[in-house]
């Protein structure tokens, strides 16, 4: 126990030491921010008006919580920006604390811990400071903290904070069926039944009070979430992006949801087959894990960790910022293949950053070949993420069997 606090304050400390170096402007400044859009939510909610009533708002109401926060102590988006960075700055030493205390429910060496800590700060880094601008990094400690209190074999508090987490942002979602299934062995349908109802009851408790108010605008919000187009960074439209560059197929763009999108029929097609793909291998990663030993606290996190792969990598939206969600979930997979896993997922890391943001509008605007090229391979690597996630082979068996 000792043990485990000192390094997770060793690598709460040298979360907060890499948040304090994305923010200082020596590897960059962000480029591309979304503070300004938290800022006006903020200062909507602080003056007194009900988000989804009386303004549109596209995330989950448990998102709203970092957007008010610093709009409580300023009035300018010259004030709330760096506020709102020093909150995501604490989210990054919470994650990296979190992993060193989840690592301990699977028994993790001190070299596996300070490996975990070790790929999760350096992917971070290598994205840059603007997932400071973005609140991914709170959804991704709640997601991690609910994954932590699973392991932990903590029977109420791991559903509820699961629940609240998809009350936040909606990908954990793909964690209930895994949830549903471990409970399901360990005390049958009365146990699946009551740990599903804990979950789904948290995030209705933080989604109920707004959709009394506003049904309409909290209807809309999730629709935005779950109807988006063929964002440009996503893998079918790597895919057509390429065939765009080596065969010079037409293709459109457009601005819409939030983000920059291909257009057209081919798009939606892309997005059609990627979506099947998507669902595909989620079905793939809940059913084998429901087939095989569940108690197993390492092969919960490894299947956790695929369940949040699948749905990024075959995603219609595949942003930058999504990668924080796979670098706090992948690197608490142990073993042989948790460590190929974690290096393949900085090695996309820092794909990512040889073009974004830098050179992001020049992709959108003119499909930049080098650009283009480099999403689909970024994106393809992500593919062979899911794939070292789920595969069977002996070699990591044989790891596994091992401590990590």
């Amino acid at each position: 126990m000792a043990r485990t606090a000192a390094l997770a304050a060793l690598g709460a400390a040298v979360g907060l030491g890499a948040g304090l170096l994305l923010m200082s402007g020596l590897v960059g400044d962000p480029g591309i921010s979304d503070t300004l859009v938290y800022e006006r939510y903020g200062e909507r909610i602080v003056s007194g008006d009900v988000p989804y009533r009386d303004f549109v708002v596209e995330y989950p109401p448990g998102a709203l919580i970092p957007f008010v926060l610093p709009a409580l102590v300023s009035s300018t988006i010259d004030r709330y920006e760096p506020l709102f960075e020093v909150l995501m700055a604490a989210g990054l030493a919470a994650i990296c604390a979190l992993v060193v205390i989840t690592l301990q429910a699977v028994r993790a060496s001190t070299r596996r811990v300070v490996f975990a800590v070790g790929a999760f700060v350096l992917g971070v880094v290598l994205l840059g400071p603007f997932v400071l601008t973005r609140f991914d990094l709170y959804a991704a400690a709640f997601t991690l903290a609910a994954v932590c209190a699973i392991l932990h074999r903590r029977l109420t508090l791991g559903p509820i904070l699961l629940g609240l987490t998809i009350a936040t942002k909606i990908y954990p979602a793909v964690l209930l069926p895994l949830l549903a299934a471990r409970a399901w062995k360990r005390g049958g349908p009365r146990a699946a039944f009551r740990d599903t109802g804990l979950a789904v009851g948290a995030a209705v408790v933080v989604y109920l009070p707004f959709a009394l108010v506003a049904p309409e605008g909290v209807a809309r919000s999730v629709w935005r979430q779950l109807g988006r187009p063929l964002q440009i960074e996503s893998l079918g439209s790597g895919v057509l992006l390429a065939l765009h560059n080596a065969a010079g197929m037409p293709l459109a763009w457009a601005s819409g949801s939030g983000s920059q999108n291909l257009t057209g029929t081919v798009a939606s097609v892309a997005a059609g087959v990627t979506t099947i793909l998507g669902l595909a291998a989620l079905v793939l990663v809940w059913v084998r894990y429901a087939r095989g030993e569940t108690e197993s606290q390492a092969r919960f996190a490894q299947y956790a960790a695929a369940a949040v792969v699948a749905f990024v990598a075959f995603g219609k939206v595949v942003s930058p910022q999504f990668l924080v969600w796979l670098l706090a979930i992948v690197v608490i997979v142990p073993g042989l293949r948790g460590s190929v896993a974690s290096a393949l997922l900085v090695a996309a890391c820092g794909l990512t950053k040889l073009w974004f943001p830098w050179t992001y509008w020049d992709l959108v605007k003119s499909f930049d070949p080098i650009s283009s090229w480099l999403v689909l391979v970024r994106d393809l690597v992500l593919v062979i993420l899911f794939v070292v996630l789920v595969v069977r082979l002996r070699a990591f068996k044989a790891r596994e069997r091992a401590p990590a």
